[in-house]
């Protein structure tokens, strides 16, 4: 198996000035369902969370050559100011579209949103707990049943190793090994769908 892109390279292609598709689709496939996710977030309802996240990769798109990776800095925290810039300016056009109507809700959106730090934190609370359980559910379809079982007394439900290991009649140190191996598959998930920036 080929190791994947990290997030740099990806964007160094994509910032290269080439048409690039390969790097595009990659980029849309890693990062497109956490920019609904976050669209989402804002309260917006499944087919305007879609809306929004078109113009965040149109937006995304026309920026990407201006980009300059800043080691300091998240390259999901740009990718979030620019999710919220695209849903700020969507809330503004569904406002000026009701004026006059007494349809409030797009202003009470924006008077509603917390403070910007508190928000990103729960933005990366979620978007990490997504991805953690998006990574459990591709390592559980493809370990053996009574692998992911083991593991998932162990891990999950908090059964004592003894317990598990007397209800599927396992050695004990079997039952760690096989804990261990699951939570190294699950890591390594989870960076093979977050490369590292």
């Amino acid at each position: 198996m080929q190791a994947p892109q990290t997030s740099l390279m990806m964007l160094a292609r994509l910032g290269s000035g080439n048409n690039d598709p390969e790097a595009w689709s990659r980029f849309v496939l890693v990062y497109g369902p956490q920019v609904v996710r976050w669209c989402r977030n804002y309260g917006l309802q499944e087919a305007d969370a879609h809306d929004v996240a078109q113009d965040v990769l149109l937006q995304f798109s026309k920026q990407i050559g201006r980009f300059e990776y800043d080691p300091s800095k998240s390259f999901r925290g740009w990718l979030r100011t620019l999710v919220h810039a695209s849903w700020y300016a969507w809330v503004n056009r569904k406002r000026d579209w009701h004026t006059g109507t007494g349809d409030v809700k797009a202003q009470s959106l924006l008077e509603e949103l917390p403070a910007r730090e508190n928000l990103v934190a729960r933005l990366e609370e979620e978007y990490d707990r997504e991805l953690l359980e998006l990574a459990i559910e591709h390592v559980r379809n493809r370990v053996e049943a009574h692998t992911w079982e083991t593991f998932r007394l162990l891990a999950l439900d908090n059964v004592s190793g003894k317990e598990v290991a007397e209800k599927l009649a396992l050695k004990l140190n079997t039952v760690y090994a096989i804990r261990n191996k699951v939570q190294r598959m699950i890591r390594e998930e989870m960076a093979r769908l977050d490369p590292p920036e």
